[in-house]
């Protein structure tokens, strides 16, 4: 019997997920595997699942059908598998989340302390090397409405990288930047694509898929209608839905 590898092994897997908001059926027998070091952008019309998707991985939303397993751990409503899984994976939400009465020092220190127990002058070592890693170590000492939107989301994905995890998940990044910051953003997500990072974005910037995605996944009515290659998904797409969305994407930009 061939033996698998680690790298065969799906770093996330998602088996016949099913959610539904009362009568509301937000996703559709969802089978999505991600393996270690792959980049996977969820794409989609507003409405289409993508960001219920990812905020089950981490069990901010909970399933009702199916199985969700980040390596190797499946994710269940135990406390210890949600904190387990939430250790792995982290997560940069649209509008930041930080914290308004702390430095983004302490942003950032805060849950290496209380999670992985490390000391104050380890957490802001570790703290510091992130902050640099996202160009704002300079930021360090100030509090989160001193920065601009931009160095906000960095800040927050320094925050993030500070818990060391094995996956990062991304959700609208850039929607709430103005324009002039989203370049900033994704030149750090790209970055992190390059230096290796397993990554799950939902994202609308087409080219920033073209540029770091393994796979694009289209999603629709909560299903996951298309999954291709960049080159594949964007020059010769097979869904008549995904035609529509990416012509007026196209038309946007």
């Amino acid at each position: 019997m061939p033996q698998t590898t680690a790298a065969q092994v799906p770093l996330i897997a998602l088996e016949g997920v099913e959610k539904w908001y009362g009568a509301f059926h937000a996703l559709k027998n969802i089978d999505l595997t991600v393996r270690k070091g792959e980049k996977i952008v969820l794409c989609g019309p507003s409405g289409s699942g993508k960001s219920t998707l990812i905020r089950c991985i981490n069990h901010l939303e909970e399933i009702q059908k199916g199985r969700i397993t980040v390596e190797g751990t499946q994710l269940t409503s135990s406390a210890s598998a949600i904190d387990t899984v939430r250790r792995e994976v982290g997560m940069v939400f649209q509008n930041f989340n930080l914290f308004p009465h702390k430095t983004i020092l302490e942003n950032c220190t805060l849950a290496p302390m209380r999670v992985k127990g490390l000391s104050k002058a380890d957490a802001e070592t570790t703290a510091r090397k992130y902050l640099e890693r996202v160009r704002i170590q300079d930021q360090a000492e100030k509090y989160p409405a001193q920065l601009s939107g931009g160095q906000q989301q960095r800040a927050a994905i320094a925050r993030a990288l500070c818990m060391e995890p094995k996956a990062m998940l991304f959700d609208e990044p850039t929607s709430a930047l103005d324009p002039e910051m989203v370049k900033e953003v994704l030149d750090t997500m790209i970055g992190l694509a390059r230096d290796g990072m397993t990554m799950i974005c939902v994202t609308h910037e087409m080219g920033f898929a073209r540029q770091v995605a393994d796979r694009v996944v289209f999603m629709a009515s909560g299903e996951i209608i298309e999954e291709a290659p960049p080159e594949e998904f964007f020059r010769k797409p097979q869904n008549q839905r995904t035609r529509t969305f990416l012509g007026e994407i196209l038309a946007h930009h």
